[in-house]
């Protein structure tokens, strides 16, 4: 009776011990998700402002106020969109 006893004991410290590995697992995941939630934010925020500040500069040595400030935005809009699509496609294939 007491090798059943020694086995069922075994059997629930080997279960808390992986419920716990899950648990941290599944923590790490969780943040490194957000982590790249906020990487791929700011990749795209970050190509817009260079992208305005670049076309703000050029506009006042060139005296043409709107329009440069509007291109380079543009401009750096698209930059950060593909930046983003970029760095997905490389988070996906790490995953895989």
């Amino acid at each position: 009776m007491s090798d059943l006893e020694d086995i069922k004991t075994r059997l629930k410290i080997a279960k808390s011990k992986l419920a716990s590995k899950n648990n941290i697992r599944d923590n790490k995941g969780k943040g490194n998700y957000l982590g790249n939630a906020f990487k791929l934010g700011t990749e795209l925020v970050a190509a817009v402002i260079v992208g305005t500040i670049i076309g703000f500069i050029l506009d006042s040595w060139f005296d043409t106020k709107p329009i440069l400030i509007i291109l380079f935005f543009l401009f750096g809009a698209a930059a950060g969109i593909i930046n983003v699509f970029r760095a997905a496609k490389r988070m996906q294939k790490e995953e895989d």
